[in-house]
């Protein structure tokens, strides 16, 4: 029986060492469920980013804090009730007939008690404190949003530079393919010695050469995706992958950004102009309460009480609970006289306070539009560059099919050769840069004017 006994407790012990370890491990395993997803797309990512990040889920318990704070501050209106029960025991020394002392006797008393008490003026302190907490309540919204569209910033980003670096290692496998091929013509040339060992060498140095491009662009490849694993707080992993958007929809859509109207949109939109009027309006409340200190108060209280004492032997313990009941109302003033100028100087500092929100809005304000006119500027620019690049790439590629072409049949040696298709890759390597800078600056400027990032 006693081994049946220890058995039952050692298995309800491991049963519920289960259950804690489950619990614990539950926000690991949803990771790990996600990290088993075949392909995340940007929308995937962002919205995954927007569960994990700190900041974020921060900034959502400060909400939740701030709701308890509104209900707390409405609240403070009610009435306060409370109720007090006292048991007392005291002794005294009697004296007999004669005046000589009989020894202690002693008798006991309870006293019962409830009462309330409720503010009826106090400058509109209480009015003050619940719209104040309404507003904090609507500015912890706003900031939410704020951090969120910061995190998406930044995991756009993160995406685009992946999708960069991935095109950056197929060009170099390109053009290790082709040098591949080039060699092993310079190769049978050498063998029949129509080239030089001289000409041979600068192509297998050339190959050398773009070997170590692939290498450095699959290592950006690789820091490029665990950088994006990280902003979402995913833990990295080797079966990542992302979803291939079709960018070329996304190129040059000749627009005419107008930074004057996009700036008006942005204003009624953009979760940081929302919390720097809140805060500011905040502040004005601050002004509001620290004035209704220079106001006097009034209170309403009222009270019922009643007692027992065992020194009235005449009435029972109910009858004196009965007898002895004393309701009790009355209001009281409080008129403040001096304060050694707390109140006042509790005045000033909401005021400067109020000044400050002042310059806080007025400073986010411009940095707004100085964000939107550097976004038109870098969408007028980015589109001309990515046309220019687009034209530079298409005739340094149709010199590098004439050269290859003539080099095959021996018209022109290999440093000649190699220059023009060096060229070529510098201009194919810049026309991908202008690519992803200009879908890039696309997003920024959709971001400003309130269209939901995505690809």
């Amino acid at each position: 029986m006693k081994f049946k006994k220890a058995m039952k407790t050692k298995t309800i012990l491991l049963f519920k060492t289960a259950i804690i370890l489950i619990s614990l491990n539950f926000p690991m395993r949803i990771v790990a469920q996600e990290n088993n997803r075949t392909q995340w797309s940007l929308t995937d990512c962002i919205d995954f980013a927007h569960e994990q990040n700190i900041e974020v889920r921060s900034s959502i318990l400060g909400i939740k804090s701030n709701e308890i704070s509104y209900s707390n501050a409405k609240s403070q209106k009610l009435p306060s009730v409370s109720a007090a029960v006292s048991q007392n025991f005291n002794w005294q020394k009697g004296e007999d007939a004669t005046g000589a002392t009989t020894g202690y006797s002693g008798n006991s008393s309870n006293n019962y008690q409830v009462s309330s008490s409720v503010s009826v003026y106090n400058g509109f302190k209480l009015n003050n404190k619940i719209k104040q907490a309404e507003i904090e309540l609507e500015y912890g919204k706003y900031n939410s949003e704020t951090i969120k569209e910061n995190v998406s910033l930044q995991i756009l980003n993160a995406f685009l530079q992946v999708l960069y670096s991935e095109e950056q290692v197929k060009n170099a496998e390109k053009q290790i393919e082709s040098t591949t091929e080039q060699l092993q013509l310079a190769e049978e040339r050498l063998n029949l010695s129509i080239i030089s060992r001289s000409d041979y060498l600068q192509v297998k140095s050339e190959l050398a050469s773009e070997k170590l491009t692939l290498a450095n662009a699959k290592s950006n490849f690789e820091i490029s995706k665990i950088s994006l694993m990280q902003l979402m707080e995913l833990p990295v992993s080797d079966d990542f992958d992302i979803v291939r958007p079709d960018l070329e929809k996304e190129l040059n859509q000749m627009r005419e950004p107008d930074a004057v109207t996009i700036y008006k949109q942005a204003l009624g939109i953009k979760p940081q102009i929302k919390t720097a009027e809140l805060n500011r309006e905040s502040a004005i409340y601050d002004e509001k309460i620290a004035r209704a200190d220079l106001y006097p108060s009034v209170f309403a209280n009222a009270g019922l009480g009643t007692g027992y004492s065992s020194s009235f032997s005449s009435q029972n313990y109910f009858s004196q609970l009965n007898n002895s009941v004393n309701p009790s109302i009355g209001l009281s003033l409080s008129i403040p006289i001096f304060q050694k100028n707390q109140v006042k100087n509790n005045v000033k500092q909401a005021q400067i306070a109020i000044e400050n929100a002042d310059l806080n809005q007025i400073n986010i304000k411009n940095q707004l539009r100085k964000n939107i006119e550097q976004a038109c500027a870098d969408v007028s620019s980015a589109q001309i560059q990515y046309e220019a690049g687009k034209e530079k790439f298409d005739a340094t590629n149709e010199s590098y099919l004439l050269a290859e072409e003539k080099f095959k049949n021996g018209l022109i040696n290999s440093v000649d050769f190699l220059v023009i298709k060096n060229t070529s890759i510098l201009a194919e390597s810049d026309l991908l840069q202008s690519k992803f800078n200009l879908v890039f600056s696309y997003k920024i400027l959709d971001f400003y004017a309130g269209i939901p990032i995505s690809l």
